[in-house]
């Protein structure tokens, strides 16, 4: 039961990533309420006229360049990121992230210097199907976020299930400039999902309404990955 791969390919990947244990949860916002976070260029992306912000919760394994062994330690880390879902202006759908936290800080500082917002945080997941469990708190901060999650049957993605899940680019701020990250894997295998959900403290602290009704919810298992260079858009 799986989504659809990317349109493009990624022959020249910068770094090769295991996606792993993967919930999404999403809620449902005005176009408004996102549209004043963007920087130029960018327009939000809505299904049925409403905008999505997304909550994605992940292990993150074996993360290293092409040709190079993973580093213990520092190859597999859990990451949470705050996102929403955009259009460039030659209207490429792609992801744009409000943050990521990040229990790795030479991760954090690297990846801040493509743009990405990488917030230094603990960052926890404990699994026992089929539950799992995150947790995250910024440090030097406070801000988290908590999410328990059942995980169901495998589902066929549905249209909004693709809108959501299936982004081959990641946009970023750089330089006073727009870039995006080319991503590609295999399709999604998806699964139902439920989840209880405390995550107010990062969407106030991105400038967005705190949820306050039930998430749509994802699992998946997981994926292999090739990021590309980022280029201008």
């Amino acid at each position: 039961m799986t989504g659809r791969g990317p349109d493009h390919r990624v022959p020249r990947a910068v770094s090769l990533q295991r996606w792993s244990d993967l919930t999404f949860l999403h809620w449902a916002l005005p176009a408004s309420a996102v549209a004043e976070q963007f920087p130029p260029g960018l327009e939000v992306d809505t299904f049925d006229g409403r905008a999505w912000v997304g909550l994605t919760a992940l292990a993150m394994r074996d993360v290293r360049a092409p040709y190079v062994p993973a580093v213990p330690h520092l190859s597999d880390f859990v990451e949470v990121n705050l996102r929403t879902y955009v259009r460039g202006p030659d209207g490429v759908g792609g992801v744009w992230f409000f943050s990521l936290e990040c229990a790795r800080l030479p991760v954090v500082l690297a990846l801040r210097v493509l743009g990405l917002p990488y917030r230094w945080a603990r960052a926890e997941v404990a699994t026992r199907p089929p539950r799992i469990a995150y947790r995250t708190r910024r440090i030097g901060a406070g801000e988290g976020m908590r999410a328990a999650v059942r995980v169901g049957e495998p589902v066929e993605p549905d249209p909004l299930a693709s809108f959501l899940t299936n982004r081959w680019w990641a946009y970023t701020w750089r330089g006073q400039a727009l870039w995006r990250v080319p991503v590609a894997h295999e399709p999604w295998p998806l699964r139902r999902a439920t989840a209880r959900v405390a995550a107010g403290d990062l969407f106030r602290a991105a400038g967005l309404p705190a949820p306050w009704v039930e998430p749509l919810v994802h699992f998946s298992p997981g994926v292999h990955v090739r990021v590309g260079a980022p280029r201008p858009s």
